[in-house]
């Protein structure tokens, strides 16, 4: 990649927006290059790399905190540091999953429910939003 790309450039080579490069640099994610008096600022070929890191990481369910954090350690020299920051991740993408897990089981029965009863009563799903039983006849 060549060195000195504009914000324009180096969106295109990501594949992202400007704004959210910018974003990235207001959350310390990238450095904002200093910009010279005349011209406008140039960005290093090594921030293409961070940036596609920034993603995998946020694919992998990283939020920027933890991306920020494991952009500090990124040298390869902190094995451990990172494993228990990637053990707490795991930890909640497990409870998230065992909750959409009782939502989706949640609303299919609801949903079967309101198919049992072919439009007769109350609809279910209404009746369990509204905080009501929805097992019960109306």
């Amino acid at each position: 990649m060549q060195e000195g790309m504009t914000i324009g450039r180096l969106a295109k080579a990501v594949g992202e927006h400007i704004e959210t490069i910018r974003y990235y640099q207001r959350r310390g994610l990238i450095e904002e290059p200093r910009k010279p008096s005349s011209g406008h600022r140039r960005y290093a070929g090594d921030v293409v790399n961070r940036i596609r890191f920034i993603r995998r990481a946020q694919q992998m369910g990283f939020s920027l905190e933890e991306v920020k954090s494991l952009l500090q350690l990124s040298d390869g020299k902190h094995a451990r540091e990172v494993r228990v920051i990637a053990e707490r991740k795991q930890e909640l993408l497990e409870a998230r999953i065992a909750q959409l897990t009782g939502m989706r089981k949640q609303l299919k029965d609801l949903i079967e429910e309101s198919k049992r009863r072919g439009g007769r009563g109350l609809c279910p799903i209404i009746a369990a939003l509204n905080g009501e039983d929805p097992a019960k006849p109306v």
